[in-house]
């Protein structure tokens, strides 16, 4: 025994069986690995938009008009949704204005109706010293042609 570090070891056939076993195992494990997919044609064109990678395509220039078109609608959309919500607070700030109003114009007649009554008139009027008539108004009738016939006489 030399040195029996610089012994090689002899390879058995149970080493080798076993190590065929496990380059076996191992090349099953990588088939049944998925494969990376292929990107799609959405794919790669949301990846281009949000990397800005589309910006530097020779491409782009052509379709630049679109694009500041669809832009624009976009912003007027959105512009469109705030002046509709401003409009539809403000119909309703006017609606709730109006119901106050009529409230308010319901209470109002009430309370003039009752004021106006025949006994509630007596009693506001009696502290200026006026009485309410205990007699039935007298009709005066007039023949409207003999008026006019004294009113030609008087006037000759």
């Amino acid at each position: 025994m030399a040195n029996k570090f610089r012994d090689i070891p002899i390879k058995t056939k149970a080493l080798e069986q076993e190590q065929n076993v496990v380059e076996e195992i191992v090349a099953e494990k990588e088939e049944k690995l998925p494969k990376p997919k292929k990107k799609g044609v959405l794919t790669k064109g949301l990846t281009a938009v949000f990397s800005g990678t589309f910006l530097a395509n020779p491409n782009m220039v052509k379709h630049l008009p679109y694009v500041l078109f669809v832009a624009v609608i976009t912003i007027l959309y959105i512009g469109n949704g705030y002046y509709a919500d401003s409009k539809i607070r403000e119909v309703n700030k006017v609606t709730n204005e109006l119901k106050e109003l009529k409230t308010r114009y319901i209470s109002t007649t009430s309370d003039l109706m009752f004021a106006s009554k025949q006994s509630e008139v007596a009693k506001s009027v009696a502290t200026l010293g006026l009485k309410e008539s205990v007699s039935p108004p007298n009709k005066i009738v007039v023949d409207s042609l003999e008026l006019y016939k004294n009113k030609q006489n008087s006037g000759k």
